[in-house]
């Protein structure tokens, strides 16, 4: 006889725990449960039946695994977290009762806990965190340009500042960087670290207010976790790079608001002390150089040795051995087989972006550019920076150096009178606005400096990620060139003489109306129109001749598509159905976008 099975004891009642039973079992507070799962990576589930998992009750409830509440259970942070409550009640009884040196040593003595276990949990290998960091530095660029107040410490605002330099600083000396994007919300960052596509966003230089209807509690969880695996991250590129983690800081410079110049690259190998050296003693007698190199002479005295048998090793440069060509030969069963990549041919590919696009020239930041952002982007490519002393200090040259080649300016042209030595001064430099610099990185190249001239209207500023295959791309330039401009009206009166010549008759067949009505209304345009009776029944035939091929096409097509479909479950057909849709809501959106276009075209010519 099978195990009978009882209500609410197997199944998705058995799998799945409601939060308030997840928190009963575990005998914590509401929000000291949120702050695990966060730290823990645990998240609500969704039952496919709500009411067997509730145990026949319907009322709404947030689910979890019940094996997760389990994993919770055993968590050594939740015996921390009781800790602290029992503290916190000691010290508010030391406190009201007046014996501070109670409340000192409790308060010296205050639990803590360390977030480095869950990090090796959650990321097993390095690459795993370092994928993962996208969030985290996002989260970081915004505390650090958030005020400091009674829910924000002024020390977690520092800490993330130090977190945000820091990276910014990897990036720069690693030259890591790869695309840029000014949007409304801030700089769009991203770039490749290990193989790994990173992407953050960093805020722009405003005074931030945090929102009263935001769970400020929640964010700190979240931060609170990310500032260790930052920590690690970091830590690791540093040491990887052979560099010392974390770079020294020079004060003056940082209260000079130099920014990432108050931050200094150090080798390992420079800062590693000198080891004390202790005299050996032997016999109650210390042993001292002399004595080592007369032993090493006696040892040497007695050991004959035939110099001549001992060959030193061939240098590489005249080994004879030389490096196997690798020979692909073609396979048997399938000859026209692709060959695989090797490691030579992945060598001889040209690099995606140049890191050194901006090496030959010197770039001067007018007052009113964000220094901060540009300097960083500017040097991630090679460039020389300048800034006025406004902009804070630790700048390298001044605007009057001859060797500035762009200044970045976003200003109006306004006319003023000049000096020779400032005309000339000025007629050497290029001056261009901000969005010059993030579209030639976008590019891969230096671009026409005359479209992002000082007071120009510049042209679209388009996003380099992720754009799916066939999407609208608006036209680079805010005009439209003159060879496209004929194309379009060519094309208009061609248009115009085949609906003209035709009298409606592609209309009127592509619809395979049955009925010869539509036929009888494009005759009589025809002949309204001028045209020979048999010239338009030449080409009845022509598009009838036509039409049966293309129709069956169709259809053969459609039928296909009918078959497959067939074929699915019920659950694939209703998947692709939805990404049918989905491809056929962009298409509906492009064309709807470059009608817009061509109308707007219209209108300016």
């Amino acid at each position: 006889m099978g195990r009978l099975k009882q209500k609410g004891k197997a199944g998705a009642a058995k799998n799945y725990t409601t939060r308030s039973a997840a928190v009963k079992k575990l005998q914590c507070s509401l929000a000291d449960f949120r702050r695990l799962c966060i730290l823990k990576g645990i998240f609500p589930r969704e039952p496919r039946n709500r009411k067997k998992a509730n145990k026949g009750s319907s009322a709404p409830t947030s689910f979890y695994y019940t094996k997760d509440i389990a994993y919770l259970a055993h968590e050594p942070i939740l015996k921390k977290l009781r800790e602290h409550k029992a503290f916190a009640k000691k010290l508010s009884r030391a406190l009201g009762r007046g014996e501070w040196a109670s409340a000192k040593s409790l308060e010296e003595n205050k639990p803590i806990y360390k977030l480095d276990h869950i990090i090796k949990e959650r990321y097993p290998t390095f690459i795993d965190a370092l994928r993962d960091i996208d969030d985290a530095l996002c989260m970081a660029f915004l505390f650090s340009s958030l005020p400091s107040s009674a829910r924000l410490p002024p020390e977690l605002v520092e800490n993330c500042a130090r977190l945000s330099a820091e990276w910014q600083l990897y990036t720069l000396h690693t030259q890591a960087l790869r695309k840029a994007f000014l949007s409304i919300k801030g700089v769009y960052y991203q770039a490749e670290v290990m193989g790994e596509t990173i992407t953050w966003l960093v805020p722009y230089q405003f005074t931030q207010n945090v929102p009263t209807d935001v769970d400020i509690r929640v964010m700190l969880t979240f931060l609170e976790l990310y500032q260790t695996l930052l920590s690690f991250v970091f830590f690791k590129l540093y040491t990887d790079s052979g560099l010392v983690y974390p770079p020294p800081l020079d004060a003056k410079k940082d209260e000079g608001a130099a920014g990432l110049a108050a931050l200094s690259l150090q080798n390992i190998s420079r800062t590693v002390p000198a080891q004390t050296t202790t005299t050996p003693v032997v016999n109650g007698r210390q042993i001292t150089g002399k004595d080592v190199r007369q032993t090493i002479k006696a040892i040497s005295t007695d050991v004959s040795m035939d110099v001549s048998e001992v060959q030193a090793p061939l240098p590489e440069e005249q080994s004879d051995v030389q490096e196997e060509d690798f020979v692909v030969h073609t396979s048997k069963s399938d000859p026209n087989a692709t060959s695989l990549p090797t490691l030579q041919s992945l060598s001889s590919l040209p690099g995606t972006l140049s890191t050194n696009l901006f090496s030959p020239y010197t770039f001067f930041l007018s007052r009113e550019i964000s220094r901060p952002i540009f300097e960083f982007i500017l040097k991630c490519f090679g460039g020389r920076v300048g800034w006025p002393a406004s902009s804070g200090g630790g700048s390298p040259f001044t605007d009057s150096d001859p060797s500035i080649t762009h200044v970045i300016i976003d200003r109006p042209v306004v006319e003023k009178e000049e000096s020779a030595d400032q005309r000339e001064l000025r007629r050497r430099r290029k001056y261009v606005q901000p969005q010059w610099v993030v579209d030639c990185i976008n590019a891969g190249k230096i671009l026409l400096e005359d479209n992002y001239a000082q007071g120009k209207s510049l042209p679209p500023h388009l996003s380099p990620f992720g754009e799916y295959e066939g999407a609208y791309v608006p036209m680079e330039g805010g005009d439209v060139s003159m060879s496209a401009e004929q194309d379009n009206e060519e094309e208009d009166e061609e248009m115009e003489e085949d609906n003209t010549a035709d009298g409606g008759i592609d209309a009127a067949l592509s619809a395979e109306v049955e009925t010869t009505a539509m036929l009888r209304a494009a005759e009589l345009a025809a002949e309204a129109a001028g045209i020979d009776s048999s010239t338009f029944e030449a080409r009845v035939e022509q598009i009838k001749k036509k039409q049966p091929q293309q129709s069956q096409k169709a259809k053969t097509d459609d039928q296909e598509e009918d078959m497959n479909k067939m074929m699915m479950s019920n659950k694939q057909r209703k998947l692709y159905e939805k990404v049918k849709h989905g491809q056929q809501k962009r298409v509906n959106e492009r064309l709807k976008l470059e009608n817009r276009r061509k109308e707007l075209n219209k209108k300016q010519s």
